[in-house]
């Protein structure tokens, strides 16, 4: 990172209090850090982190384009820098020009998914890697982002107490203090068992502006949360004290998806199954079971779960914009 005047310098003090075990900066030579990125991190101004695994292995190209460059926009418009997250040639860059979005666009599933246990392969054989929920957390630590947009998290696989099938997003939001703003868990999960896991990793979970866990294509899981939040200064005030305790965990918020986006829960639910058991006569299992059912339910539901899949995207980067702007007057 640039050298900096000594009023931005207490700026990425302020910032840098987010782990106790991860050094926010860019010193470490494997990691770029683009200039729009550095200068914002080093003036104190809102920065939100955004995954890679959605462009590359979320939706076809150009729609994937689209989708990012839009999302990015949404995250400026409400007053904050976006960090699209992503391993090119081995290098892990922080903040994606146009050119590099466009590449990993056009790449697709070509791109490794990159979690957190295949950054130091990625980056040894200098691969292109497109980075998951973990994976973004881990750099977005790094360099001292507080804030990280998702569509939504993973979790616990259905049957996962006979497969042992848990997302690494699990472990890092209990080792990483990065704030996450989700739709939920992606509603193909064992949403339930999700939150227990949760719970055992110490992972403060909160809803905004409702009572129950969102099931990501639908508003609702039936699950209650432990937390409500109901604005983006709460939002902001959680992270502060969550950050300041060193509790050295991330918090998880979920927002729900915008009533005129949710699909029919009953529908997608029969999608899911369809898809479930398809996959289990594939056998496709690990990191490449949930592309393929989120897939399958877009397919089974005619591009109703896309469509909701992108609108609770472009809605969490709107709020996770609002929350990274409230932090970053609060810690002014």
């Amino acid at each position: 990172m640039a050298s900096s005047s000594p009023s931005s310098s207490s700026a990425v003090k302020r910032l840098s209090n987010l782990s106790n075990h991860l050094s926010p900066t860019n010193s470490n030579p494997l990691v770029k850090v683009s200039a729009q990125v550095s200068q914002a991190l080093s003036t104190g101004l809102p920065v939100v982190a955004l995954e890679s695994t959605i462009i590359s292995h979320g939706m076809p190209y150009p729609q994937n384009l689209e989708t990012a460059k839009e999302v990015e926009a949404i995250v400026r418009d409400n007053g904050a820098i976006p960090a699209t997250i992503a391993i090119l040639d081995g290098v892990p860059c922080i903040g994606l020009n146009l050119e590099q979005l466009e590449r990993l666009a056009r790449m697709g599933k070509s791109a490794q998914k990159t979690a957190r246990r295949d950054i130091a392969y990625v980056v040894a054989t200098k691969r292109n890697g497109a980075t998951t929920v973990s994976a973004t957390m881990f750099f977005a630590a790094m360099v001292g982002i507080p804030v990280f947009v998702t569509g939504g998290i993973g979790g616990v696989h259905r049957h996962g107490e006979h497969t042992m099938d848990i997302s690494s997003d699990l472990t890092e939001l209990g080792r990483t203090p990065v704030a996450v703003v989700s739709a939920g868990v992606k509603s193909i999960l064992d949403i339930p068992r999700t939150l227990e896991y949760l719970e055992t990793q110490g992972v403060c979970v909160a809803a905004y502006k409702t009572n129950e866990f969102p099931a990501f294509f639908t508003e609702t899981s039936g699950c209650k949360v432990p937390c409500r939040l109901d604005s983006p200064e709460e939002c902001a005030q959680l992270i502060d004290a969550n950050r300041k305790l060193n509790l050295g965990n991330g918090v998880l918020i979920a927002v729900p998806i915008a009533k005129e986006y949710s699909a029919s829960g009953s529908l997608i639910e029969s999608a899911i199954q369809q898809a479930l058991t398809e996959a289990r006569e594939k056998n496709i299992t690990g990191n490449a079971e949930t592309p393929f059912l989120l897939a399958r339910v877009n397919e089974i539901t005619g591009g109703a779960s896309l469509a909701s899949n992108i609108a609770l995207v472009k809605n969490n980067a709107a709020i996770g914009a609002k929350i990274s702007v409230a932090l970053a007057q609060l810690l002014k």
